[in-house]
């Protein structure tokens, strides 16, 4: 690869591919594959990451709002788009660029009923989504004859699939958990497709579920951690490639002595003569200040280089002493080798913050 000339984000097609052949390796040749997009396809480019999962031949994609949705039709996404969050007020853009919204309660299944009378829609592909132990959204079991009466009135929507979502299918120690889910899961749609005269897809499984659930899988499966190479767990990181990284230049070396402080606040204080390196990257790029005062690193020639004081808005300083480099020298903040994962574990976060936090002003570029 190019080394960078400035601060940007490389994204590898081949990897995505990679990672999507591995996860549909794993499913029986029935079952569906639904790729998760939300957040800007978890912090790249949600457009063009749609682009080649269509061209791969996914089945569907979500999203987590009615707008991210919106720009992928305007993108030229055909495949199916699930909002999984959609918000009443935006009912009628949903219908107006064909998109499927997760109707979780009561309030949300009304409302969309009566906008959907409104445009004079016929059988409009909804979503029914249950909670079954995550506590955030979805319908009680005890909803199942509501929704069914509440369909067998109307004409205007059409049961595509009914969900839920596994609250904790990456912790081995909550397999019984995830188990019970599983089977909550299994009885409601027992009940619920039994007062049905067509059948909805089921589904459960997000990527963890996958891994680790194939009893699970039903008729599609949900992933997006997963396709952008992280399988959360390390035994499962192995089979996949980060599809990101991160990189920027050393912008200018400074010398400082003792007792020299360095960056805002004077956070920093010089243990002795040392060198610093300034890079163009800061929290209005996502590199959050949680991460300054030797929280953080970043890898510059296969060292790394704590990064030191507080992060600026638009520059980080770190200690590259005992680092051999120059002005003008690549600067990895993550990439294949040095995981968002690593970072991640070293905050006591999850290599989704890392990864999502990357501002839209970074550049993208798209390598094969």
């Amino acid at each position: 690869m190019p080394k960078a000339q400035e601060t940007i984000l490389e994204i590898d097609r081949s990897a995505l591919t990679h990672n999507y052949n591995y996860l549909k390796s794993k499913l029986q040749s029935k079952t569906k594959f639904l790729a998760v997009v939300k957040a800007f396809a978890y912090g790249n480019d949600a457009e063009k990451i749609a682009k080649h999962l269509q061209w791969l031949n996914v089945d569907y994609f979500a999203v987590a709002y009615t707008s991210e949705g919106v720009a992928l039709r305007e993108a030229g996404i055909t495949k199916p788009i699930l909002v999984l969050h959609p918000q009443i007020v935006n009912f009628k853009t949903i219908i107006k660029h064909c998109l499927e919204p997760s109707l979780y309660n009561t309030n949300v299944l009304n409302a969309f009923i009566t906008v959907a009378n409104e445009e004079a829609q016929t059988n409009y592909p909804v979503h029914i989504k249950f909670n079954t132990g995550l506590n955030r959204l979805g319908f009680w079991e005890s909803d199942v004859d509501y929704i069914i009466n509440k369909l067998k009135a109307t004409s205007s929507i059409v049961i595509t699939s009914i969900f839920s979502h596994l609250a904790a299918s990456e912790d081995a120690n909550e397999a019984d958990f995830t188990v019970n889910q599983i089977k909550s899961f299994k009885v409601i749609a027992t009940e619920f497709l039994s007062k049905l005269d067509y059948k909805p897809l089921l589904h459960l499984c997000n990527t963890s579920g996958v891994i680790n659930y194939p009893e699970a899988h039903l008729d599609m499966v949900r992933c997006g951690i997963g396709l952008y190479g992280f399988g959360n767990s390390a035994n499962e990181d192995k089979y996949l490639k980060p599809i990101a990284s991160l990189k920027s230049i050393i912008s200018q070396i400074h010398k400082i002595e003792p007792n020299e402080t360095v960056g805002y606040n004077r956070a920093y204080v010089a243990k002795t003569y040392e060198k610093t390196a300034t890079i163009p990257i800061g929290h209005a790029d996502g590199i959050g200040r949680h991460l300054g005062n030797e929280k953080g690193y970043v890898i510059i020639n296969g060292q790394k280089a704590s990064i030191i004081g507080n992060v600026c808005m638009d520059m980080i300083m770190v200690n590259i002493t005992t680092i051999n480099c120059k002005e003008g020298d690549e600067v990895i903040i993550f990439d294949g080798n040095n995981k968002a994962t690593d970072l991640a574990t070293s905050l006591n976060t999850i290599s989704y913050e890392i990864i999502t936090s990357i501002s839209q002003r970074v550049k993208r570029s798209f390598i094969e």
